[in-house]
């Protein structure tokens, strides 16, 4: 009797023992962001902290990767709960648009909000006499890397516009950074770039040379046969030595995590950033533009069911 009423309470003990161990496992939360001098990179640091400090027992990374494309792709396969891609880049995942860099749709994604709009910012070293899109006929320009959200723009741009990569004199496939400093040292004539407006390797471009921004009339834009692309401006003085404004194309950005993720920590996510858009404002102006208003409006893809909880809560729907 004493040796049963022993092991019961051994197996109670490691009964509870195993349950507390489940309840202190961490909640991890990976997110995916961009190249450290682009604008996706800060902000998912900001929400790392934020996460880190307002939801109990998580456990926050941030990412450096080839952004969207990449990021969708990661999601899919679980190795991240929380990234920013273009939403052009979203609609096609959930295709599964093999073209665009996606081998099959990708239906466990889910949208927390759509935030700021990325800008295609084409910009040149002024002594290269880039001042239109012809211009880049036979010039050294850099598109992004291979099939991340930028290439994609650039050539749905080009096409629109008539040009094509073989009228090109070189394209090169780099990240912000990279073309920057290639141009720098003048081995690169112009560079495709998107991302919020005001991103770090752009400014200091603008603040080692003179550059010209290259204009995308809305012509070109409206040839574009995919609703993700509109049309936008780059606002005079954005830049050093920028001084009037410069028409372009908008993309929306979207905040995507998957399936797997829990309503709960889902709900929680959306819910903090919303309560902390000044914070998320200080780690880059392009947060400044995240709207609760649009946050849950035209999404390409369901939102997750833990943020339409929050926007249901806040009559945001």
């Amino acid at each position: 009797m004493k040796l049963t009423k022993r092991f019961c309470m051994i197996g109670a003990a490691a009964a509870l023992s195993i349950s507390t161990a489940v309840m202190a496992a961490p909640t991890f939360i990976n997110i995916l962001t961009g190249g450290t001098s682009g604008v996706y990179y800060p902000i998912g640091v900001a929400l790392s902290q934020l996460y880190s400090n307002g939801i109990e027992g998580s456990k926050t990374s941030v990412q450096a990767t080839k952004a969207s494309v990449e990021n969708l792709n990661l999601l899919q396969a679980g190795r991240g709960e929380l990234a920013l891609a273009l939403g052009d880049s979203v609609s096609a995942a959930w295709e599964g648009d093999q073209e665009a860099g996606f081998k099959a749709p990708l239906k466990k994604l889910r949208v927390i909000a759509a935030t700021y709009s990325n800008y295609i910012q084409i910009v040149a070293n002024k002594d290269a006499g880039i001042n239109s899109l012809a211009d880049l006929k036979g010039k050294r320009i850099s598109v992004g890397a291979p099939k991340s959200g930028t290439e994609l723009n650039a050539r749905a741009i080009f096409a629109a516009a008539g040009l094509s990569y073989d009228d090109m004199g070189k394209v090169e496939f780099l990240p912000y950074a990279e073309s920057v400093e290639l141009i720098k040292n003048r081995q690169l004539d112009a560079t495709l770039q998107s991302s919020g407006l005001g991103m770090a390797a752009i400014r200091d471009l603008a603040a080692t040379m003179d550059i010209n921004f290259v204009a995308i009339p809305a012509d070109v834009v409206a040839k574009i046969n995919n609703p993700a692309y509109q049309v936008g401006v780059i606002t005079a003085n954005t830049y050093e030595g920028q001084t009037e404004d410069v028409s372009t194309v908008a993309i929306q950005n979207l905040l995507v995590s998957h399936s797997k993720v829990s309503d709960e920590i889902a709900y929680q996510m959306t819910k903090l950033m919303f309560e902390n858009l000044d914070r998320l404002g200080t780690a880059h102006s392009a947060a400044k533009a995240i709207s609760l208003a649009t946050a849950a409006k035209d999404l390409p893809i369901p939102l997750h069911p833990g943020a339409e909880r929050y926007y249901k809560e806040v009559n945001a729907l």
